[in-house]
């Protein structure tokens, strides 16, 4: 299936997406696309629904993030070798954690808003996990069964934040506008292989990231094991898992976002983003 949350911020209504692309309302059957629809019984109720009988949604609508009332975004740093080179660091001994600000979420299409002080804002493609079942002390194989599938996540990033104004990464991981995600959820069923996506950026229509999860250093099962050793995962949380190279920091000379730049962003089997970037006007 291919979950959906459409309509303006704030009041976005749950919703499908059939094969042949029709969106569906779904708010009959479910209040939300959030962790309590995300539990195997309730991914099994909207897999029972008849697609037919399903209202369809007509006309254009702004896509939200397809995950509401997210508890947490643990983000993985470093996850792919030749972005650890590009970087400057070694790969890590064990998976390098963040956390992002769930008040950074926002739709795939929505803008992306560049904070105040911004000097080095960044881009990265990332597959992002979608728990669907409490995750406690599970090991990779059990893994799988505590996913309710996969999304796309820009990790936004203001590298002088992050980097160079000390303390933790959460600083240039968390303004606002900083985590677009979707533009659907993809339930796990529906992807064979997570270790076998092609992920893609452009900036302005240049191509920056080619890369693929085959290349991460620890793989999605691993790290739901690995993260659920120090925390519990809850049904709903987002853990973006790391980006290939082509960063903006990563560049010679460096490269940074600024107002009027277009992102493109996608990965195989779950769709693609778009943002427009402007200058923080409050």
């Amino acid at each position: 299936m291919k979950l959906v949350r459409y309509g303006e911020p704030g009041r976005e209504r749950p919703g499908m997406i059939d094969s042949k692309g029709t969106l569906h309302d779904l708010a009959d059957h479910v209040e939300d696309i959030d962790g309590a629809a995300l539990v195997p019984e309730g991914l099994e109720s909207l897999r029972a629904l008849e697609t037919a009988r399903l209202s369809v949604v007509h006309g254009e609508h702004r896509l939200g993030p397809p995950i509401a009332k997210v508890g947490k975004v643990i983000a993985v740093g470093l996850n792919y070798a030749d972005h650890a080179a590009e970087s400057g660091l070694e790969v890590p001994k064990e998976p390098v954690l963040f956390m992002k600000a769930t008040s950074a979420i926002s739709g795939p299409y929505d803008d992306v808003i560049l904070p105040r002080g911004s000097k080095k804002c960044d881009w990265e493609v990332e597959l992002a996990i979608v728990i669907g079942k409490e995750a406690r002390y599970v090991s990779e194989e059990e893994a799988p069964s505590h996913i309710a599938g996969y999304t796309i996540c820009n990790d936004v990033s203001e590298r002088h934040f992050q980097i160079e104004r000390s303390g933790q990464w959460v600083k240039g991981k968390s303004a606002d506008t900083f985590c677009p995600l979707g533009p659907w959820l993809v339930t796990a069923d529906e992807i064979k292989d997570p270790q076998a996506l092609d992920m893609w950026l452009d900036v302005n229509g240049e191509r920056m990231q080619t890369g693929s999860t085959r290349t991460m250093v620890a793989g999605v099962y691993k790290l739901v094991s690995y993260i659920s050793q120090f925390m519990s995962l809850q049904p709903g949380d987002v853990i973006p898992t790391g980006t290939p190279p082509g960063v903006g920091m990563g560049m010679k000379p460096q490269r940074w976002l600024k107002p009027g730049d277009e992102i493109r962003l996608g990965i195989s089997g779950l769709g693609e983003q778009r943002q427009q970037v402007r200058a923080y006007e409050g």
